[in-house]
């Protein structure tokens, strides 16, 4: 049998003794990281916003006309009356004029037709008493049936003279109600030169300059009220559903990334967006900064609830997932090997862990990581550094 040489023989013993070792290796008991229970796990569920106002409108003039005068710009706070702008009302000012002296003329013409009625009914009494005397003297055969006719006529028409004068009266009360309506509608258009603010506000945008000729509806401000700012936050329909309103929640904006600031959820939209398959979420902000930009970018974290005990095993130790039934495959060691079990998850962290809920059998320890060279059967302790 030929003899193998020395350069021959070096590459055998390398190999005799790597096989060597993976021999050993493989038969020895296999180190490994298993989960341990933990005490008050918050789940948190994370969604991309912005940050917008539930309170925000866009104000402007009921008529159309130049401005002659703005008072507020944008990042101003404003009260609620303050005025921000107006309009040229020379115009309107000489129809005010108009209008008051039309009041004036229909409040004279009803003292008029009261003083005619006082004069109607003055005459009527007078030809009352004549007509009285005349029947009286008739029936004495006195005076002749003629006067007698002549002297009812006169009453009759003194009362058809009042009742006249009456109904011009009602006429004129009727035409000064009138001119003070008029009055009323010219005095309202009036102040609807003026735009005052409807709340306590910050101005977020002025659109229109002084001078401009505006439309009736023309937004000229945007106003919004800073105690309706929050955040609305897009979250996963496959991570939203324990989400309620009143849970706690943080908010990082995109300005203050080091910052977390605490808040609340307020509401949840009933509708998913059928394309992105993604719930709204809106979260108000209780110690957020006094400024804001709506349409920032923000991160939202909701705590949907705190778990106070829990074995947490992490989604890449995990075979075969299965999100919608929250089920896969796990490691564990079970009297001192290694076993692939089927167990049901709970609860998602933040941080890629699952909690196990059931499938686990009492006396095993779930793997935290997978190995090289694991496989069903084989020896395996767990680190004795970590807590039983």
């Amino acid at each position: 049998m030929k003899k193998l040489t020395r350069k021959q023989l070096v590459p055998l013993a390398l190999a005799i003794v790597v096989a060597g070792t993976w021999l050993v290796a493989g038969k020895r008991p296999l180190t490994v990281e298993v989960a341990t229970i933990e005490s008050n796990v918050p789940v948190k569920v994370f969604g991309l916003g912005t940050v917008e106002a539930r309170v925000l409108s866009k104000i402007g003039f009921r008529l159309s006309d130049s401005i002659v005068e703005l008072n507020a710009d944008e990042g101003q706070f404003v009260r609620k009356g303050d005025t921000l702008a107006r309009l040229d009302d020379t115009e309107q000012r000489v129809h005010l004029a108009i209008a008051e002296a039309d009041l004036l003329s229909a409040e004279a013409a009803v003292d008029g037709s009261q003083a005619v009625i006082l004069k109607a009914q003055a005459a009527l009494a007078k030809k009352a008493r004549t007509n009285k005397r005349q029947q009286e003297l008739y029936a004495n055969q006195t005076v002749s049936a003629e006067t007698v006719e002549l002297a009812k006529l006169d009453l009759d028409t003194a009362q058809a003279e009042l009742d006249i004068a009456r109904s011009q009266l009602a006429a004129t009360k009727a035409s000064l109600e009138h001119a003070r309506v008029h009055l009323e509608l010219e005095k309202v258009t009036l102040d609807q030169h003026t735009l005052r603010a409807p709340y306590d506000g910050v101005i977020v945008a002025r659109h229109l300059e002084l001078g401009t000729a505006v439309k009736a509806g023309d937004a000229v401000f945007t106003l919004v009220d800073p105690a309706s700012v929050w955040a609305l936050g897009h979250i996963s329909e496959s991570r939203a559903g324990g989400i309620t309103p009143g849970q706690v929640a943080e908010i990082r904006l995109r300005s203050r990334p080091h910052d977390l600031f605490h808040g609340l959820v307020r509401r949840i939209d009933i509708e998913s967006d059928r394309v992105t398959e993604e719930r709204q979420v809106y979260v108000s902000c209780t110690d957020c900064p006094n400024t804001f930009n709506l349409g920032e970018q923000a991160e939202i974290y909701v705590t949907t609830t705190i778990l106070d005990k829990a074995l947490l095993v992490p989604e890449n130790a995990v075979n075969n997932f299965n999100e919608r039934k929250m089920e896969g495959e796990v490691w564990a060691i079970e009297r001192g090997r290694l076993r692939k079990l089927n167990v049901t998850f709970g609860h998602r962290t933040l941080d890629a862990r699952l909690s196990i809920l059931a499938g686990l059998p009492d006396d095993a320890r779930v793997l935290t990581q997978l190995p090289g060279r694991v496989k069903e059967g084989r020896r395996a302790r767990f680190n004795t550094e970590q807590s039983s």
